[in-house]
């Protein structure tokens, strides 16, 4: 069962790097846009966190932090809402907000921080 957990972290470490490395590519690029790598690597994060946050594959008696857990699932919500706004920008045609582009960079790389930093 260890390994199979093992499996869903590193997948969910796929998806951040996905999205993250999009992001860098276009924020280094000078396109400052939002792509569908981007909304692809947050949906796998998304989803392979939700995996982790089940119960399942713990030592005996280990508990879930619980408030770790939604911290980071706000966080996602947040940065899935400005890839949805910025994405819908696009779609119109006018250019996404570097307050919405930069967002997303920062609040992904918070992310990150929480989940190593926060014991």
């Amino acid at each position: 069962m260890e390994t199979l957990r093992q499996i869903v972290v590193f997948v969910h470490l796929i998806g951040f790097a996905t999205l993250f490395g999009a992001w860098a590519v276009e924020a280094f690029g000078g396109q400052r846009r939002f792509t569908r790598l981007m909304q692809i690597g947050l949906a796998i994060a998304g989803v392979a966190g939700l995996i982790l946050a089940a119960p399942w594959g713990l030592a005996e008696g280990a508990d879930m932090n619980y408030a770790k857990i939604g911290t980071k699932l706000v966080v996602l919500l947040i940065i899935g809402a400005l890839l949805g706004i910025g994405s819908a920008r696009q779609r119109r045609g006018d250019a996404v907000a570097p307050a919405l582009f930069w967002g997303v960079g920062v609040l992904t790389l918070l992310n990150a921080g929480i989940a190593l930093l926060w014991g």
